[in-house]
């Protein structure tokens, strides 16, 4: 099926939207940010022409819209298949896949955003909150409206900070490219569409929620690490000269029943590489979590 050829940027972009219909949010979003970008630099510079003979010369070297779907489909799998770490050697029993974990990169990346999250979380939720405070505080004054408008632009690229971190620690697509706003409409009318666009609040709902979720997340981490570690490194106590304070059951463990401690060290191990498998999970979850509030409410119909 043919569809006819578009005569302004507006009906290239839909045209070109509704051809990435199903594919991958965050795909689409750097689509057509790259199209418009594209599109309105040949205007600039072909100022005697009109939109129409632009987009007509454009559909011959940058590509009608269906094409250019198609290209960007046929890159990502190439890009993602380059990209992504060559998975581990699948084992078929039980205790193959639990030890496995540790040839898997994805679980070391999760385990060390669950670390990071804290810091991100802090910053993010200071971010949001000293922003809605000075908003509300402004709101009565003529730098009101003006101070909201910045302060949800900045919310806006910090979610593409947060993608990037995502993207390169969680292994979840995230845009690479600003939200596409129709840069063809009037500043007004765009402004009124951020407001009204429900990408712009989940965005802060993610970011308020990342205090919460970091300090749980490098609660888990920090405290399951230096346990399983601990845990490993407890037959030292048996070394002479060596004095560990270990206690389990009311008893000196060192003292008095050293035969335990090399069963803790195993213990130690398993809860490591268990520790890697929830990270992995987590770091799924969170990604999952990331590309719903931050992109999926962000398509323009």
């Amino acid at each position: 099926m043919t569809t006819e050829l578009p005569t302004n940027i507006r009906d290239y972009l839909e045209q070109l939207r509704r051809a990435l219909a199903g594919a991958d949010p965050a795909l689409m979003q750097d689509a057509l940010y790259d199209a418009e970008e594209y599109l309105r630099s040949e205007l600039a510079e072909n100022l005697d022409k009109s939109e129409a003979e632009v987009i007509a010369a454009v559909a011959s070297s940058y590509g009608a819209p269906e094409e250019v779907a198609d290209i960007y489909r046929d890159t990502e799998v190439r890009v993602q298949t380059a990209l992504r770490a060559p998975p581990p050697r699948p084992r078929k029993s039980l205790a193959g896949r639990f030890f496995g974990i540790a040839a898997d990169p994805r679980a070391y990346a999760a385990l060390f955003y669950m670390v990071l999250a804290l810091a991100t979380g802090v910053f993010y939720f200071t971010w949001v909150a000293v922003g809605i405070s000075l908003s509300a505080g402004f709101a009565a004054l003529i730098i009101g409206i003006p101070f909201l408008i910045l302060f949800l632009g900045s919310i806006r690229m910090l979610s593409l900070l947060e993608g990037r971190i995502v993207e390169v620690m969680l292994g979840e697509r995230m845009p690479r490219r600003p939200l596409y706003g129709n840069r063809g409409r009037p500043l007004m009318q765009r402004i009124k569409d951020m407001f009204l666009d429900p990408r712009t609040w989940s965005t802060v709902l993610y970011f308020l929620a990342m205090l919460p979720l970091g300090i749980v997340y490098f609660t888990l981490a920090a405290s399951l690490v230096v346990v399983s570690v601990s845990l490993v490194l407890a037959p030292l106590a048996m070394l002479p000269g060596v004095h560990v304070n270990l206690w389990m059951f009311g008893m000196d463990v060192p003292a008095q029943a050293p035969w335990i401690l090399p069963v803790l060290s195993v213990v130690g191990v398993l809860l490591l590489f268990a520790t890697l498998h929830l990270a992995r999970g987590v770091g799924r979850l969170h990604g999952q979590l990331a590309k719903h509030l931050l992109v999926k409410s962000a398509q323009y119909v």
